[in-house]
């Protein structure tokens, strides 16, 4: 369909509303009920524009793209409806301003003073509603502040397949809530706040904790299972304050589930910041000098070493190991993997599979033909007195076994058999390093290092060069896209794959509107 909007000419599918052809021009038409990723109800009438040779201003939202149509978005009636809908809007909202933690990325803020930005002509009291009410595990509801756009009850119904929320009474009375005594507890939860225009819907994990115009947002692939929602990590000072799905049509959509929200929990949990040689600390020389020898003269008796490859760590840092392995001449070869939740899949989001990169360590496993078993199956460990782990995961393994074993771990978390390894050597973890992950579908997707690694943490595939370099194997790689170009070379299914450069940490304060 080819239409005009504001004298621009533009063609877009057929079906297209014409707020989004707006968008391709660069038109923002204000919104607040619409959402791409929901049905649309036009409510909130916020988008209105003129359509020649249509008597009424029409929802831009709902209006459908014509073969010749001609649309104003600037037009004098056009701008002070949409200016008088927004004092509408305005009309019983509170001043929440200053304490509300979607201040510097609120849709209605941002509005305000583009379209309006003038003094509120109300001089009578506002209606007031309940304040900080806990509609569930997860979210605290401020009734005064919900503009009734009804975004997050379509998110409940769409994304989550569950109609928790609904709004009660008429007027300027009329509330979002539960049914009495029901709660707002589905997987899929948080995406309302997401969609909150406004302060309404707030998480109880991040209210009240940070500034949102003071964090810094870094692309990155959740890491909670083998879905891989694409997302952002916000953070300030060296720590992940929140994260957030970022659109990605293939994968996630605009959605992600509440566990994986707060995986970026568990990187500042039981860190392992320093180098370590029978539990005392030690310097990255002396450690993997130490691991080096312990190897070397295990491989003696070649069937008594091992390598752990990781479901949970980088393509990069396996292929480093996996490349460590056959230099070395290793063939025990084992893969740790957390073991499924069926009860977790539900057609969604959520898949069984709770490892990131199981996927991508077969791949690799079976590029270099390395034959890797699963470390929990019986007999795996049979014979093996030296290992090489990455990454802290080794499940079913008993613990009087493992202690017959000289354990060289490369773990970003000092806890199961990383507390009692012979030699630790410190990793980053997924949001402090570049490299990619491959999801269930088989998708192999690019993480950003979004802040340093504490301590003298180093990205695995680094770590595993200078073991390299302590027993005569040569990994000559100084950067991970080095790692990335080797591995794609091997692996045919990667054949066609680039490395993507790598993002810098956006200033959300110059980000524009989040709502």
């Amino acid at each position: 369909m080819t239409l005009t909007i504001d004298g621009q000419q533009v063609t877009v599918k057929k079906g297209t509303n014409v707020l989004e052809a707006a968008r391709t021009l660069g038109v923002d038409i204000s919104a607040f009920c619409y959402h791409p990723g929901l049905p649309v109800v036009a409510q909130c009438r916020q988008c209105l524009v003129s359509v020649e040779k249509n008597p009424k201003l029409q929802p831009s939202c709902q209006q459908t793209c014509g073969e010749g149509m001609v649309v104003h978005t600037l037009d004098a009636q056009s701008t002070l409806a949409r200016k008088q809908m927004l004092e509408f809007t305005l009309l019983n909202h509170p001043i929440d301003c200053p304490i509300c933690d979607k201040a510097g990325e609120c849709t209605l803020q941002k509005l305000y003073f583009e379209h309006d930005n003038a003094d509120s002509r109300v001089d009578v009291k506002k209606v007031e509603k309940d304040k900080a009410v806990d509609i569930g595990p997860h979210i605290v509801l401020d009734q005064e502040r919900c503009i009734l756009c009804s975004r997050c009850i379509r998110t409940c119904d769409v994304v989550a397949g569950e109609h928790q929320l609904e709004f009660a009474h008429r007027g300027d009375h009329e509330v979002l809530t539960t049914a009495p005594g029901a709660q707002l507890d589905n997987p899929y939860s948080l995406n309302t706040v997401d969609v909150c225009p406004v302060g309404a819907l707030t998480a109880k994990d991040f209210r009240f904790t940070m500034r949102a115009w003071e964090l810094e947002a870094t692309p990155s692939v959740c890491n909670g299972c083998a879905t891989g929602c694409n997302v952002e990590i916000h953070h300030k000072h060296g720590r992940a304050w929140r994260l957030v799905p970022r659109h990605n049509p293939e994968v996630n959509d605009y959605w992600m589930c509440d566990e994986g929200r707060y995986t970026y929990h568990d990187l500042r949990e039981q860190r392992l910041a320093g180098a370590t040689v029978d539990g005392l600390p030690a310097g990255w020389d002396r450690a993997v000098s130490a691991a080096g020898a312990r190897i070397l003269a295990g491989l003696k008796d070649p069937s008594s070493v091992g390598i752990l490859l990781s479901a949970v760590c980088s393509n990069e840092d396996n292929f480093a190991l996996a490349k460590l392995a056959t230099g070395l001449g290793i063939t025990r070869v084992l893969v740790g993997a957390k073991p499924p939740v069926p009860a977790r899949a539900d057609g969604r989001l959520r898949v069984a599979d709770v490892n990131p990169n199981l996927n991508g360590v077969k791949a690799i496993s079976d590029a270099l033909a390395l034959g890797a078993r699963v470390a929990s199956e019986p007999g795996a460990l049979d014979g093996i007195k030296v290992l090489v782990t990455l990454g802290d995961v080794l499940p079913g393994i008993d613990g009087a076994r493992l202690a017959e074993i000289d354990v060289i771990a490369i773990s970003a978390h000092e806890r199961g058999h990383v507390r009692d390894a012979y030699v630790s050597l410190p990793a980053a973890d997924w949001a402090e390093l570049a490299g990619t992950v491959t999801n269930h579908r088989g998708l192999v997707q690019r993480m950003h290092a979004a802040f340093v690694a504490p301590g003298q943490a180093l990205p695995g595939w680094e770590a595993i060069v200078r073991l390299a370099s302590a027993t005569n194997v040569k990994l000559a790689w100084a950067h991970p896209r080095e790692v990335f170009k080797d591995m794609v070379a091997v692996v045919p299914a990667w054949s066609a794959l680039t490395w993507a450069r790598d993002a810098r940490p956006l200033a959300l304060r110059f980000a524009g509107s989040r709502g």
